[in-house]
């Protein structure tokens, strides 16, 4: 701000009285008027998520200055009626709105153009005539960088915070509106970050929130969720939860109270955290029988890991030995269900192929490998089929241990389509009985003697 706006600083830190000689109890302005009165409740839908150009004074009622310019701000939002935004703001009544954009004295104008985050200051004179040419030359630039394709970035709606880039699609927009239906009556789970635009460490922030938003959405498949607040503006909400500094990360989990997030505030701290939020809420993963192609693509498609057991003939085992191995393989699934893995099964023989392109070949059942198939490579289990021996193995996977092999052939072979397991104990094919009643046996063997 420039000092030319500054005339009642004193007084608006201070308290003292060179700017009280035109003490006036309400605003300046009123309906009647073509300026536009704006609160906290509506500036960022009125001025931030508009794409018209916005003049704005900050003043207080009681500030002499103030009110000397108010007939020429009135004369110049009719000059500039259906042209540019002219709004008043009043900075006594709304502090937090005039902290804001960093207003220290009485009148301040600001002009919000393009780029609503980096509104600049107005340092012509006051009279409408100067206003209005400061309006339409601020105009004139606005089209000029539309024209050269130079938006602003205002393509969301959302007041975009001074970041340095970084795509935020991902992260939801939150308002006092919005808030309770989205993220009180939701079973997902909520990161929001409470926010002012003025704050540097919320604009060092938002860079890493966003990239963090479309991993963790990618990952949790939308389960975990991140969103932003925009506390200067959704005042309730800020009341609501107590937020008294920026930026502040709370974590919503239904029937259960917010808590505040106290990590890191890198991409990887976040993630990490969403990650042990999602894993804790998560049901662990399915364990699918391989009874197609598409079973066994989908799945190790869609994971950085799958981990494909093949369990003896039931013919061996009975339906109760088997589910003892299907069972040791849930428990582990739910106990590295954080890592996000998918978890398959199929039969000794039953896909053969798929045995030997991962080296289990035919013997040694139960067996199991763990595919990386976006490598195409595996390892494989060297020790007991048991919770202590699969835990051991895939400790060493998640630590980035152990000895891979490439997939033999460098892709998975073909998969046989086959009727998935009716849970029973399987049975010996029935053999075709032999009827030797009319068969003459002495002359089978008279002429064999010949």
């Amino acid at each position: 701000m420039v000092s030319g706006n500054a005339d009642c600083f004193d007084s608006f830190l201070l308290g003292t009285v060179s700017c009280t000689l035109f003490l006036a109890v309400n605003g300046l302005y009123s309906a009647s008027d073509d300026v536009i009165e704006l609160t906290p409740t509506n500036f960022n839908k009125e001025v931030i998520q508009s794409e018209s150009l916005w003049l704005v004074e900050f003043y207080a009622p009681w500030c002499g200055h103030c009110q000397r310019l108010t007939p020429e701000w009135k004369k110049a939002a009719t000059a500039l009626k259906g042209v540019v935004k002219v709004g008043a703001v009043d900075a006594d009544k709304h502090q937090s709105l005039g902290g804001q954009y960093g207003v220290r004295g009485f009148p301040t104008i600001k002009i919000f153009g393009a780029n609503k985050n980096k509104a600049e200051d107005y340092q012509g004179g006051r009279t409408s005539e100067a206003i209005v040419d400061a309006a339409l030359s601020a105009l004139r630039s606005l089209v000029k960088d539309r024209l050269s394709g130079r938006s602003g970035g205002y393509s969301s709606g959302r007041q975009s915070r001074e970041s340095g880039g970084g795509d935020k699609k991902d992260v939801v927009e939150l308002t006092d509106d919005s808030f309770d239906k989205n993220v009180i009556n939701s079973d997902d789970v909520w990161m929001v970050e409470f926010y002012a635009p003025w704050c540097g460490h919320c604009k060092n922030l938002e860079p890493e929130w966003a990239a963090a938003a479309t991993e963790v959405k990618e990952q949790t498949k939308g389960k975990v969720k991140l969103a932003a607040v925009d506390a200067t503006v959704n005042q309730m909400l800020a009341s609501r939860y107590g937020i008294r500094g920026f930026p502040t990360i709370k974590i919503f989990q239904k029937g259960e109270d917010p808590v505040d997030y106290d990590g890191g505030r890198t991409r990887s701290d976040i993630i990490a955290r969403a990650l042990d939020l999602f894993s804790d809420n998560a049901p662990p993963p399915e364990l699918l029988e391989i009874i197609s192609e598409d079973v066994l693509k989908t799945t190790c498609d869609a994971h950085q890991l799958c981990i494909i057991s093949v369990l003896p003939h039931i013919l061996d085992t009975g339906a109760s030995g088997r589910n003892s191995y299907l069972d040791v393989m849930l428990k582990m699934a739910e106990k590295y269900k954080k890592k996000m893995w998918g978890w398959l099964w199929t039969e000794a023989g039953a896909q053969s192929d798929l045995e030997s392109s991962l080296g289990i070949g035919g013997f040694g059942y139960p067996a199991m490998a763990a595919v990386n198939a976006r490598k195409m490579k595996f390892a494989l289990l060297k020790g007991s089929f048991s919770e202590q021996g699969i835990n051991e193995f895939l400790r060493e996977l998640s630590v980035g241990r152990g000895s891979t092999a490439p997939v033999g052939g460098g892709a998975f072979p073909k998969i046989h389509a086959v009727e998935p397991w009716d849970g029973k104990d399987g049975e010996l094919p029935v053999e075709d009985d032999i009827d030797l009643s009319d068969v003459d046996l002495d002359d089978i063997w008279d002429k064999d003697e010949l």
